[in-house]
């Protein structure tokens, strides 16, 4: 069954979304089904390597800065 959903989000982010997803063949609708049951607990739509890397980052302090001077550095 599909139900209507509304949601309330900055409208660069909406552009860039629609964007990734056309370039990506994503929806909106397949993240959400990424999500865990209501139970909390993971669906077997995660792949193991995904779900090998849950949590490791832990409390780190990294951001997608972070991330990007990783990249600049090392390509």
């Amino acid at each position: 069954m599909q139900t209507k959903l509304t949601l309330r989000i900055d409208g660069e982010l909406v552009c860039r979304a629609k964007i990734f997803a056309g370039k990506h063949s994503k929806t909106v609708a397949g993240y959400f089904a990424l999500l865990g049951d209501a139970d909390g607990e993971e669906t077997d739509r995660i792949t193991p390597v995904v779900r090998s890397l849950k949590g490791v980052l832990g409390e780190s302090n990294s951001d997608f800065e972070d991330y990007h001077r990783y990249l600049k550095k090392n390509t």
